[in-house]
């Protein structure tokens, strides 16, 4: 998700009729793990400081290039922070696992049978031009984003029957398709789109003329493939309502885009942008040991959170060949040594990941529970046997880069597959073809972590390569599914759900821009996310999650690679923070520009004779 849900306890602050036996709750909150931990009528969340100056500008980057202004369609490289302009009916809070609140919608209706959802409109909610936002535009949003929007959103609302006015400020979402305790607020999740502006122009298209939103922030000023501003919309109809309260305090937002990770590094030393939060453990230990840093004018941060990590990870495309063989795929990943590469590429500051849903209740680990049986007995000999028998853990060394006890084992695994090594060459018996696949990568900074991979499978006898391209030529293909392996991430959040179906699911495997880049077609996967879908209560959410969980990691369909519990982020010494920091986020936008800090990181850099 979360993109996501498992809705359940609802604040009820009205309890009304709704035909002979159902009730219906008035709720002006909603969270999947229970209640929301906001009362109505809260002031603001608590990783706010509600008095927070405003004021100031915020310079970030982005890698690679946009060409398009619409990020609600497959087509083209929409531009970095258009979230900022938008607004959904609902918004999230960052110090709960799994919590909505009221934005454009001032409460919401449930039936105990979550069989529907009706929301009510503020009637203060306005456009950016100052028209309202009506319930024309959230039907018309909803029903464009399922219909010609991302192939993400088809999935997502797939169970999103009807949407139909009710009341003047009230529309009606009505559901199909058995039991989904997320859609309520799956649909709070809703970008609201303005009618008005698609009456001339086509939705599929891509555009760099903005689309007019309700944010808290407006396109200023665009230099297409180079950088986009923002400005704070002054008026901003939303600014005093407590979901947000103390953010959103830059009055101007830049991104600006660099070709590779190692110029946009150089960049940021020179000051030429702000903030930068650092994915390689390589550079976070030694590329940021220079004057700046060592004086103070730029602050290096390790801040804790407590997200779901989820899977990142080496990718087969299992549509091509030969990766449809789950041996294959098994024999191949004991030739990535993890080992190793934390030692000597990662300065020891990552943990192997062994969960698509790790550092989580939700992850599967040792044998199947009694619970997780119930779920996984009636697909006993359509799953790998050792869903039952063995608890999962990814290859092992001991880290000083002798793998042969790996490589034997590989060796044993495509043997039963059907490949000899003939000439040097890995080479299938039965149609005398080499084993040859590429690895798409759209980062140099992962060269040094796939190129040793390589002279492990070069051992094997297999002739792997490593290709890097620009961001639009690699999203472009992943889209397409034309790649042998990648690397990817499946982020996930504490209450799985619907989108589930995007990453694993049959339907998904053959549409363009799907999340399922696998090309997982399992029924047996299938059934599970209905469900985790379905699931009546926590403790079935989470026996259901695991039970997948461990399907997929024994098909091997994709290699496990690492994970860290703490964002790593350096900036210029002109930030301050709230106190409190979200569990589950960075909350940047919750930052202000100290006007004293700022000044004498002027005077500072004023006087740097570098």
């Amino acid at each position: 998700m979360t993109m996501n849900r498992l809705a359940a306890v609802l604040l009820a602050v009205a309890l009304l009729p709704s035909g002979a036996d159902a009730q219906t709750r008035i709720v002006h909150g909603m969270s999947l793990l229970g209640e929301p931990k906001h009362r109505p009528g809260f002031a603001h969340f608590d990783y706010v400081d509600p008095e927070a100056p405003r004021g100031g500008g915020i310079r970030l980057a982005a890698i690679g290039s946009f060409d398009s202004l619409n990020p609600f369609i497959l087509k083209g490289q929409a531009a970095a922070g258009l979230g900022l302009t938008f607004e959904s009916l609902m918004t999230s809070s960052l110090d709960e696992a799994d919590a909505d609140y009221g934005l454009i919608a001032e409460s919401v209706e449930v039936p105990d049978d979550l069989g529907w959802v009706a929301y009510t409109l503020r009637p203060e909610a306005r456009w950016h031009d100052g028209s309202p936002i009506t319930v024309d535009d959230v039907i018309f949003s909803f029903e464009i984003l399922k219909s010609e929007g991302h192939p993400f959103y088809r999935a997502y609302y797939a169970n999103v029957a009807t949407a139909e006015a009710t009341g003047p400020r009230t529309v009606k979402f009505t559901f199909a398709g058995g039991l989904n305790r997320e859609l309520p607020q799956i649909v709070g999740q809703l970008t609201v789109l303005p009618k008005a502006a698609f009456e001339d122009r086509n939705f599929e298209e891509t555009t760099l003329v903005p689309i007019m939103g309700s944010g808290p922030y407006r396109v200023a000023k665009v230099d297409p493939g180079r950088s986009i501003a923002y400005e704070r919309v002054a008026d901003h109809w939303g600014a005093a309502l407590a979901v947000n309260r103390g953010q959103y305090n830059f009055d101007r937002v830049r991104y600006d885009y660099y070709r590779d990770q190692t110029v946009s590094l150089e960049a940021f030393k020179s000051h030429e942008y702000d903030f930068r939060q650092e994915n390689t453990a390589k550079v976070w230990a030694t590329g940021y040991d220079v004057p700046p840093v060592r004086e103070g004018s730029i602050v290096k941060e390790e801040i804790a959170h407590e997200n779901p990590t989820g899977m990142q990870a080496f990718v087969f495309n299992i549509r091509k060949e030969p990766f449809r063989d789950r041996r294959v795929r098994e024999a191949l990943s004991c030739a990535f040594d993890f080992e190793w590469a934390n030692r000597n590429l990662f300065h020891g500051q990552y943990t192997r990941t062994r969960s698509f849903f790790s550092n989580s209740e939700l992850a599967s680990s040792g044998l199947p529970s009694e619970a997780e049986l119930r779920y996984l007995e009636p697909f006993r000999g359509q799953v790998p046997e050792e869903v039952f028998t063995t608890a999962y853990e990814p290859p092992r060394t001991d880290g000083s880069g002798n793998a042969r006890a790996n490589l034997r084992k590989a060796r044993r695994l495509l043997r039963k597959a059907g490949w000899t090594v003939r000439d040097g060459r890995l080479t299938n018996a039965a149609t005398g073809e080499a084993m040859e696949f590429e690895i798409l990568l759209v980062s140099p900074a992962f060269e040094r972590v796939a190129l040793p991979f390589v002279r492990n499978l070069e051992r094997l006898g297999i002739g792997a390569r490593v290709r890097t391209v620009d961001t639009a030529q690699y999203q472009n293909r992943i889209d397409g599914f034309d790649f042998d392996m990648s690397v990817q991430s499946f982020p996930q959040s504490l209450s799985p759900g619907n989108e589930q179906r995007d990453w694993w699911s049959s339907a998904t495997a053959d549409i363009p821009g799907s999340r399922n880049v696998i090309g997982i077609e399992n029924p047996v996967i299938d059934a599970l996310i209905d469900d985790i879908i379905e699931a009546p209560d926590r403790e079935s959410l989470i026996a259901a999650t695991r039970a997948m969980d461990r399907v997929l990691l024994w098909n091997h369909y994709v290699i496990p690679q690492w994970h860290t519990r703490v964002f790593r982020v350096a900036y210029w010494n002109r930030f301050s923070r709230p106190k409190i920091t979200p569990r589950y986020g960075l909350g940047l936008f919750t930052w202000w520009i100290d006007a004293e800090k700022d000044a004498d990181l002027k005077r500072r850099t004023a006087a740097d004779p570098r």
